[in-house]
């Protein structure tokens, strides 16, 4: 417990003298310790990408994923406590489920944000509770068009062109505001995310890491789906050399 907070953080329902809720805060920290998000807006779907770090070498590649199928229509990328997370899927999952049931169409991803972010915020209110430790970013096709929300541990959501969050979420941002996404194809933005993901990866801190891509879209007839992996070979391959070239200039 560090000094700023002491006395005023030892529950989500107590607000310093200042206006703050340290535990919030705290859950804010634990997602930005943990690798970075992508999810870019284009003009005919969703793509996301996430830098999953590996800290084992024994760790089989598949595990703790980071990307997830809400519905058909709905993929979301986490970034922070991968067991908070599940919970929130699960949680999304079945509001998805319920929805369709009581009115016989898909959810819309407004209201599914809107119902995970009540959750989220609930758990700020009382004192036998905590904060769930990650930000969750929600993707789908829908018939006007793509949509895209990122909400966070306190409850509070938004919708974007593009967003980022994790370790490196401000050199991510800061490439993603170079780029005008709303004229670029999901084909074009898969190799985008995968040359953002690669130039804001810390190389010293974290050794290793994989890439994960997903997209939904007109490409995926509206389907939340993982990019295949040729299409992912070939943006990560892009993502290298970009990688290079951008080195070379730095020497000369």
């Amino acid at each position: 417990m560090t000094s700023i907070g002491t006395g005023y953080d030892l529950t989500a329902a107590q607000f310093s003298p200042d206006g703050r809720v340290f535990q919030i805060e705290y859950a804010a920290k634990a997602v930005e310790n943990s690798g970075t998000v992508v999810a870019i807006r284009g003009k005919d779907g969703v793509v996301f990408g996430v830098e999953k770090l590996v800290t084992s070498k024994l760790h089989e590649s598949s595990s703790n994923q980071r990307i997830f199928t809400v519905d058909k229509h709905i993929g979301v990328a986490v970034a922070g406590m991968i067991a908070d997370s599940r919970q929130l899927i699960t949680h999304a999952r079945e509001e998805a489920s319920n929805y369709l049931f009581t009115y016989d169409q898909p959810i819309p991803l407004k209201q599914l944000v809107d119902r995970v972010s009540s959750l989220l915020h609930h758990y700020t209110l009382h004192h036998h509770l905590r904060p769930f430790g990650c930000s969750v970013i929600f993707g789908s096709h829908e018939p006007e068009g793509p949509k895209l929300f990122m909400a966070e541990p306190s409850g509070v959501s938004w919708g974007y062109h593009a967003c980022a969050i994790g370790k490196a979420k401000q050199a991510a941002k800061t490439e993603l505001e170079k780029m005008k996404t709303e004229d670029m194809t999901c084909d074009e933005l898969v190799k985008e995310v995968a040359k953002i993901i690669y130039t804001v990866h810390d190389e010293v801190k974290d050794k290793s890491f994989e890439l994960e891509l997903s997209w939904v879209g007109e490409v995926t007839n509206g389907q939340h789906k993982l990019v295949p992996d040729e299409i992912k070979e070939e943006a990560e391959k892009y993502a290298k050399e970009s990688l290079r070239e951008s080195d070379s200039e730095d020497e000369d």
